[in-house]
Parts: C-alpha cells; structure tokens; sequence
C-alpha cells in the first residue's frame, strides 16, 4: 500500500512520528485529548471537516493535502447555491446606510427568510441576503441581530466558515446590551467557531452568554446555548462535560412552553435527543449514536422538526455509520436526508465528502451513486 493509499488516520500518524511528536504533544497543540489523537490514528475517529484536517496539517507543519491523500474529495461542479455567496460578502462589506424602509417590511422579509431557512431552500436564500441586509442595516437591533443570524447560519452550510464568523461577530456588535439578543447571536458564534474547528473558544463563548441570562429568560434560547457548548465540548474530547451540559439542556425543556420559541431556535424534546447522537458522533462512539438514533426518528416531536433540522442530522448519522464501516447504514442516512431536505445534502461540503467516502464502495450503495452524480463527484 502505497502512503497515498493508507487511511487519514495512518498519515496523520506517520507525520506526527516524522515531526518527532508524542499522541500527547499534537494533542496538547490541538487542543484534544490524548484519547482523541489515539482514535484518529487508529480510525475510529473518522476526519471529515476540512478545517480540522487544515487545523492539524497547520500543527504537523504539512500541505492538507498531504493528509488527504487519494481521499481528497474531487473537484465538484459548483453547488448554484455557492454562486451568489459573492453577493453576500459584498453586502458585508457595506457600511454605508441605505435608505430605511418600513419596521414592518422589514419584519416581514426577515420572518420569509427564516422560513426559508428552515425549508433548507438554500439558492432562494443567497439570492434575498443581500437584500435584506441592506434593507436591515440602518434599522433596529431587534431586526439587525436576525438578519446576521441567519446569514451567518447558511454561511456554515455553505462551508464558508471564514465569512459565517463575520456575519456572527456582526449579530454579536449590533446587539448592544440586551442579554437576549446577546445571547441569540452567541448561537451563532459558537455555530461559526465550531465550523473553524475552534470548539474552545465556541465553548467559552456560548457558556459565558448563558450565564448572562437570568434563570427564567429566553429558555429556549439558554437551552440551545447549553447544547452547542456540549457539542464544542465534544469537540474538544471531552465526554464528561459534553453529557453534562446536555442534561442542563434537558432540564430547561420541561419549562418552554409549546410554541414559545420566538428566536428560531428550535429548542425541544427532539433538539436534545439530536444533540445527544450528535455529540456521540462527535466523540468517536459510533456504536452509541446509532442505538440512539434507532429511537430518536420513531417520535412525533422529530416530525415537527424543521427539514433544515433533520437532514443536517441525517448527515450526521450517516458519519456514524462510516465509523462503524456500514456504508449500506450510511446510504440510507444521506438518501433519506436527501428525501427531506436535497439542498441540505447537494450543497453542504460536509455532506459532499460522507457521499465520497460512502460512494468508494465497491459497488457503491443503491442510491449514494445518484447522489454522487447530481452533486459532481462522478463523471
């Protein structure tokens, strides 16, 4: 086997040794524990964000591409909703005042956008945000702050990490003093920084909004808070703190009143139970994620979900799948998340690289072939 051939895992071992460093130096400098390095070397631990594999050939002092390998995803036709992210850093990088529009329009364009959003109809989004930042720019935090959130949240899914930050710092400055709003934009803080691979700061950021509300505020919001810390913190590999802020989510859930969710932010039942699997994932213990997961979509409050909710997590489930090596599992994972949400699946990078893998079967799974063409993986 040649070392283009070897596993991630393997290549990052074998520079790691070149680099004379010890499981616990890289992980000192990437922030993880000793445990984590271990899994990836081994692969049980599966790396498939490209700003992790940045984060640690930066640390082994390689090209990523290096890491890489032959299993570099290939170059894709550009996804059309990837074609008018030009429009929106433009709209970011105007600081000028456009002529103020009715509160009410406003309004009502943010509310279209965040159902947008949640519909996963990604091309229509990128074409309305510069619009509506323009539009929301000289208006009032209350609209500003929205606005922000909901460019920075499709800027991850569009895996333009850099620029997603940006538009969260953006949500954070314009959100004065009020705690709440602070708070609103500090999901998307920790969303953007985890999308950088930069889980401590995400935890710290989402932690220090969370204690700045009051026990009865915004619970909805304090409890979606509390969920991206435990998934930043099993980013950082650590189990213990990850299970623990998860079960203060669980604890908020029985005091959100049914409907009482006026930030979007989709907190529930469902939303911990998903985050419970997620951050399973995230920690390498594929086999707990799946059990999980076996229960977690047999339950009406999964059904009332948003479809940008489920898909993104049926993309996660089919990275468990690929740790426990059942590409037939994992198929049916990002077939189904095509099912309810296609632009979830067709546009994401991250999506994109768990179709590559699963499609280098031999033969491929009944329907990942499909989905390996219509996003330009195959020729």
């Amino acid at each position: 086997m040649t070392a283009d051939e070897l596993p991630i895992g393997r290549r990052v071992a074998r520079w790691r040794v070149r680099r004379r460093m010890t499981q616990q130096m890289l992980a000192d400098r990437l922030g993880r524990s000793k445990s984590w390095v271990d899994k990836v070397e081994r692969g049980v631990r599966t790396l498939d964000r490209y700003p992790l594999i940045q984060e640690i050939a930066e640390v082994l002092r390689v090209d990523p591409m290096a890491l890489l390998g032959r299993h570099r995803p290939p170059a894709p036709a550009t996804p059309q909703a990837l074609d008018g992210v030009d429009g929106i850093r433009a709209a970011l990088a105007r600081y000028d005042n456009t002529p103020r529009k009715p509160t009410d329009d406003i309004r009502r364009h943010v509310e279209h956008a965040w159902l947008t959003y949640q519909h996963a109809h990604y091309a229509q989004l990128v074409r309305v945000l510069p619009g509506l930042l323009d539009a929301t720019r000289s208006g009032e935090p209350g609209l500003l702050v929205p606005a922000y959130r909901i460019t920075s949240s499709l800027l991850v899914k569009l895996g333009e990490a850099d620029l997603a930050w940006l538009a969260a710092d953006r949500a954070m400055a314009t959100a004065g003093g009020d705690p709440v709003r602070v708070a609103t934009a500090a999901v998307s803080i920790g969303q953007a920084l985890r999308a950088l691979g930069r889980h401590r700061l995400a935890l710290a950021a989402t932690l220090a909004a969370a204690s700045r509300l009051a026990p009865t505020q915004a619970q909805a919001v304090h409890g979606t808070l509390l969920l991206q810390a435990a998934l930043a913190a099993a980013g950082c590999g650590d189990a213990r703190q990850a299970e623990e802020l998860t079960e203060r989510a669980a604890g908020i859930v029985a005091q959100v009143r049914a409907g009482d969710d006026p930030h979007r932010t989709g907190f529930g039942t469902a939303a911990v139970e998903l985050a419970r699997v997620v951050v399973a994932v995230e920690l390498g213990d594929a086999g707990r994620a799946v059990q999980r997961h076996a229960t977690v979509t047999q339950r009406e409050a999964w059904r009332r979900l948003p479809a940008e909710h489920r898909a993104a997590y049926l993309v996660d489930v089919a990275r468990a799948y690929l740790q426990l090596g059942d590409l037939r599992g994992a198929a049916r994972a990002l077939v189904e998340a095509d099912a309810v949400a296609p632009a979830e699946v067709r546009c994401r990078p991250l999506a994109r690289t768990v179709i590559a893998e699963v499609a280098r079967g031999q033969p491929a799974p009944a329907g990942v072939a499909r989905l390996a063409t219509l996003v330009g993986l195959t020729r």
